[in-house]
């Protein structure tokens, strides 16, 4: 059976397999904490130091390759040291969309991949629409709450998992001790690969929403259902159709990050060390 048709047949198993390539490879039996980087947040992790330990993703079980700009597909494994406690953090730079249409098993891999690992926390990043007209282009928000209009969830059968505490309160508390003026906020999961129309994103905003994207959501509930703690920080790199009648690209979303990536990656470095 080949590393593509075990993640499909058995997504568990596959995600076992990888972990134990991951621990094989880097010398590291478990690793405590995981990030994946979305789009544009990539230049973000190298604010924790050089990698010790860096492959490509999809050299591992389950993996496939990147089909977006700004995921580079890369697995990286670094030692953080603080006070002399070490961390290990293990960082996935890109992740796969479910608008790519490659299904659900590759969207959740990586986390699943993280928790089997040993990961016990699941920082997820990504670049995503202000729909809340307070927000500033390149101002981070820590996800709070989500609503999904994709009506896909990694899950099946009689898997009932409460969705109370998806993104971690004890975690949003830590990080905004670091950030105080960090805001919190409501992400709606968009299937993509179109951005919204304006008339969505009032439905969405009717709805209670702060901020939209394209992914997140399944992973956040993929690690959740297996035990992790879950922080979503979204980074906004535009403001969501409509709401100031520009259109949207994605060129837009890849600067944007690239231009907060200094924030954000120094607020990673001294948030990871007080996760565990």
């Amino acid at each position: 059976m080949t590393s593509t048709e075990l993640l499909y047949s058995d997504p568990l198993a596959a995600a076992t397999q990888a972990a134990k390539e991951i621990a094989d490879r880097t010398g590291v039996a478990s690793h405590d904490v995981a990030l994946v980087m979305g789009s544009g947040w990539v230049s973000a992790a190298d604010a924790l130091g050089a990698p010790a330990y860096e492959c490509n993703a999809d050299e591992l079980t389950g993996f496939l390759p990147p089909a977006v700009e700004g995921h580079s597909g890369k697995v990286r494994s670094y030692e953080l040291v603080e006070n002399g406690k070490k961390i290990r953090a293990l960082v996935f730079l890109g992740r796969t969309h479910l608008y790519e249409g490659k299904g659900m098993e590759p969207v959740v891999h990586g986390v699943r991949t993280a928790v089997k690992a040993g990961c016990k926390v699941v920082i997820l990043t990504n670049a995503c629409g202000g729909i809340n007209t307070k927000y500033k282009v390149g101002q981070p928000v820590l996800i709070r709450d989500h609503i999904s209009l994709t009506a896909a969830s990694p899950l099946s059968g009689a898997t009932f998992i409460d969705l109370t505490d998806l993104y971690s309160k004890r975690i949003r508390a830590i990080v905004k001790q670091e950030d105080s003026s960090l805001e919190e906020g409501v992400y709606v999961h968009w299937r993509g690969p179109t951005y919204e129309t304006p008339a969505e994103i009032l439905m969405m905003r009717t709805m209670g929403a702060d901020l939209v994207g394209m992914s997140t959501v399944p992973e956040a509930i993929a690690a959740h259902a297996l035990g992790a703690e879950v922080l979503g920080i979204s980074l906004v790199t535009n403001a969501a159709a409509g709401v100031t009648g520009e259109k949207l690209n994605h060129e837009e979303v890849i600067a944007a990050g690239k231009a907060a990536a200094d924030r954000m990656g120094a607020l990673l470095s001294s948030t990871i060390p007080k996760l565990i």
